[in-house]
């Protein structure tokens, strides 16, 4: 089931869950929505296409890089179980190794298409380059398992003011 929920996570088309419990419906934003027109919508980067192509469409309109700001979206690239990518805001910066983001669509079953908020994401990479997170798992109240591929943030002109 999960693997459904993931599967549509990151494109454009119309398919998230709070640190334990669903944001409540949100139908001024088309719920059920999928993570990029949600981020869109949430950080005002103006990109198409799947989550996965954020990354290199942002090259030269946004600022991109390795740490985190309040504002920026997270690129996590495609793999086989997500072939969309998936992308989330970034709503607060806990430390070098934490931040909690707001995003669409990461869930599966009846959470699947629901907008989430505050949702803790870890950076897990060897160096410390936010090149590998794991995300928030309502499903089972904790972080999940799988370690995604983050390709960097995206920096939002807000996110870039609060430098």
């Amino acid at each position: 089931m999960l693997l459904l929920g993931l599967a549509a996570c990151g494109s454009s088309r119309q398919a998230g869950p709070a640190t334990g419990a669903l944001a409540p419906h949100r139908g001024e934003l088309g719920e059920p929505i999928s993570c990029v027109p949600y981020a869109r919508a949430r950080s005002g980067i103006s990109l198409a296409g799947d989550a996965w192509q954020w990354w290199d469409a942002a090259a030269g309109r946004y600022d991109r890089g390795r740490a985190p700001r309040p504002g920026s979206v997270l690129v996590i690239n495609r793999t086989a179980r997500m072939p969309s990518g998936h992308v989330a805001v970034v709503s607060r910066v806990v430390n070098s190794r934490e931040v909690t983001v707001d995003h669409a669509n990461w869930a599966s079953g009846a959470a699947r298409g629901r907008i989430a908020t505050d949702q803790r994401v870890v950076d897990v990479s060897p160096r410390n380059d936010w090149s590998l997170v794991r995300v928030w798992y309502p499903r089972i109240n904790d972080l999940g398992t799988t370690a995604f591929p983050a390709r960097g943030f995206v920096h939002s002109q807000m996110a870039m003011a609060g430098r």
